[in-house]
């Protein structure tokens, strides 16, 4: 899609297109274009069925209530943060009493929409010419024209000194998929801290992978995680410098850290807790042992495992039952056994790819019970754990 199409998209005859191609399902686009080419441009037709597969896949991402109504482009749809996310941020600017936020990179438009619905003002900057205009069309699609303004400028050039706020997020795909290395972001993550440090608050996004190292001392990193997938990483500047927290949504539930060594290696325990994403990659598994009065089964693998079974929002507790060596036959045999029709395949620290091992382990499933087997090292050792998914007791209920 290019501007021209894009602009057609918002004529009367675009829009009346979009609505009837709401919805079309892959197999009949080619009867529907053919059909609708009759009396429309190819173009514009392709265009409008464009826009409606983009539509269905951004739904997952923004709901179908608002899909239908947006606009997007491929990458918008690939790079945009999740509503969920956004909503949880910008409601976090407004709790630290932000009113105006410049969203540097805005991209389609997806957080300056959180942020206007949180009642917040916002400057929204793109130096795509079509990036910004889908932006602009996004705001007046949702009725939030009077919260958001879009510019399309080189984000290093514009003027934030206005802002309560600045919210940055560099694009960390290129050409070749995605950017690892944070010099590499457009705009550098360098140039982005910079311009953070020079704003009364700021919060720049950032690939939850990057290296704790690479944080600056200035800053509060974040790790958040949607449903337990972890999503993004957030530095924020003017908070709480060298604060780490974890943030679970739904929710919110917060995990903040406090500085504790690495947990102790420890015997296999009667449960096993495998911590949510962004607790590991805030690398605050530690905490999460300490308050199971747990430890680790290897130095170098996020499990924890412990004796008690505890409430905890910050890890998915499981109570073991067989702890074998790695061996398929064995495996397989035990499974029999105990007919075995559904295996659930978990890994940490195996080389083992777990669809492999479920197709040798349980070729032919017979019966109805369900097991889940952890392929993973304990002090070293490659080992098999085996178990099923523990519900703990609420706080305050009976142990």
């Amino acid at each position: 899609m290019n501007d021209v199409s894009f602009a057609s998209l918002l004529t009367p005859e675009g829009r009346a297109l979009l609505d009837e191609v709401r919805g079309t399902e892959p197999a009949r686009e080619l009867a529907v274009a053919t059909r609708l080419r009759r009396e429309h441009p190819a173009e514009l037709v392709s265009a409008a069925l464009g826009q409606a597969r983009l539509r269905q896949r951004a739904a997952a991402k923004f709901g179908a209530e608002d899909a239908e109504r947006m606009f997007f482009t491929p990458n918008g749809v690939e790079q945009s943060t999740r509503t969920s996310v956004a909503t949880y941020r910008a409601e976090r600017f407004r709790a630290l009493g932000v009113r105006s936020v410049a969203d540097l990179c805005c991209g389609i438009g997806g957080d300056a929409i959180a942020l206007a619905r949180a009642g917040i003002r916002v400057l929204a900057v793109d130096r795509d010419p079509l990036t910004a205009a889908v932006a602009r069309a996004n705001a007046d699609a949702l009725g939030l024209t009077g919260l958001i303004e879009v510019r399309e400028a080189d984000v290093t050039e514009v003027d934030t000194t206005a802002y309560d706020a600045v919210f940055v997020d560099p694009a960390r795909r290129g050409g070749r998929g995605r950017i690892f290395d944070p010099e590499a972001y457009s705009p550098p993550l360098s140039w982005a801290v910079d311009t953070a440090l020079k704003a009364p608050l700021a919060a720049l996004k950032i690939a939850p992978g990057i290296p704790h190292e690479a944080i600056p001392a200035e800053a509060e990193a974040e790790w958040i995680s949607d449903g337990g997938d972890v999503k993004e990483a957030v530095l924020w500047f003017g908070t709480e410098p060298g604060l780490v927290r974890a943030t679970l949504l739904p929710g919110p539930r917060e995990l903040r850290g406090r500085g504790l060594p690495d947990p102790d290696v420890r015997p296999v325990g009667r449960y096993l807790y495998e911590p949510d994403g962004a607790v590991i990659r805030a690398h605050l598994v530690a905490e999460v042992a300490e308050d199971l009065d747990g430890g680790l089964l290897d130095e170098t693998i996020a499990y924890v495992t412990a004796d008690a079974l505890r409430p905890t929002p910050y890890a998915s507790a499981y109570e073991i039952t067989d702890r074998l060596p790695f061996n398929v036959k064995k495996l397989k045999a035990l499974l029999r056994e105990r007919e075995v029709g559904v295996l659930t395949v978990k890994k940490r620290g195996s080389a083992v790819e777990p669809e492999e091992l479920r197709r040798k382990a349980l070729p032919k499933p017979q019966g109805t019970n369900a097991v889940t087997v952890f392929l993973t090292r304990v002090a070293g050792a490659p080992t098999m754990l085996l178990g099923a998914p523990a519900t703990p007791p609420t706080a305050g209920g009976p142990s």
